[in-house]
């Protein structure tokens, strides 16, 4: 499902086949397959197939690039303070428990409340939003790694902190980053299309799932195709990278293997 959708949205540019921002009145809330339209139109008569496709790729980015920058920093944070412990590890705790203290997406939507509604300042609240659960999924784990006999054997020939975390530690939480980064890409797509209908993500007249679902809301009843494509797109993404992330679990989990 996920490599369907993404296949798709990265072939926008030859697969769409109308501008994704061009209106038709005259075809406002064609259905679907009338008018030449194979997905129908909007409340403005733009081809719902070209502006999913396109719409793909802002939501898939959105989720792609605020995992990886939540990725970044928040494993950097976890291990560091797993490993070291101390006052760095009892601060960096802290802080995370009061950022996980907060909804979310509320959260997001001060973060974005602050910066200016706009798609980076989105990525960014997001971003951010996900550094706790990095951090302190992280954290749980070297906290156990680091105890471990082979970790114990590579400060014992006279390694650096750095070399054990790199030699030794990392490659034995690799598998949980592998696993966590799928979730959270599901996670910040959501979060990135929740923020776009309410308006502080992607902005008018930009093709994006979550401002498509913003948009076409009030017109339910009148075009429901508006509302469940868009959706339908968010739910298949979402729960076919939760499947993929189940998927790597299992195969990565050394424990479920004879």
């Amino acid at each position: 499902m996920v490599l369907l959708v993404v296949v798709a949205s990265a072939g926008a540019r030859w697969l769409a086949p109308h501008d994704p921002i061009a209106q038709n009145l005259a075809a406002r809330f064609a259905g679907i397959g009338e008018q030449g339209y194979i997905l129908g139109s909007d409340s403005f008569g733009r081809d719902m197939l070209s502006r999913l496709l396109w719409g793909g790729q802002t939501s898939l980015l959105i989720g792609l690039i605020a995992s990886v920058a939540a990725m970044g920093v928040g494993v950097t944070l976890g291990v560091v303070a797993g490993y070291r412990g101390g006052w760095f590890d009892t601060i960096t705790m802290r802080v995370v428990e009061m950022l996980l203290a907060f909804p979310y997406i509320l959260l997001a939507v001060v973060i974005v409340g602050a910066l200016g509604p706009g798609l980076t300042n989105a990525i960014i609240a997001v971003a951010i939003t996900n550094v706790p659960f990095y951090a302190r999924l992280m954290r749980g784990i070297v906290v156990t790694v680091k105890h471990q006999q082979f970790v114990e054997a590579t400060i014992a020939v006279g390694a650096n902190d750095l070399h054990v975390v790199r030699a030794a530690i990392f490659p034995a939480v690799l598998p949980y980053v592998i696993v966590a980064f799928t979730v959270s890409v599901a996670w910040l797509i959501l979060a990135g299309a929740s923020l776009s209908f309410l308006g502080l993500g992607a902005q008018p007249p930009s093709p994006e799932w979550g401002a498509m679902l913003a948009e076409s809301r009030q017109y339910v009843n009148i075009a429901p195709h508006t509302v469940l494509l868009p959706g339908l797109m968010l739910f298949l993404v979402a729960v076919g990278l939760n499947l993929f992330g189940d998927a790597l679990r299992d195969g990565l989990d050394v424990t479920l293997k004879d």
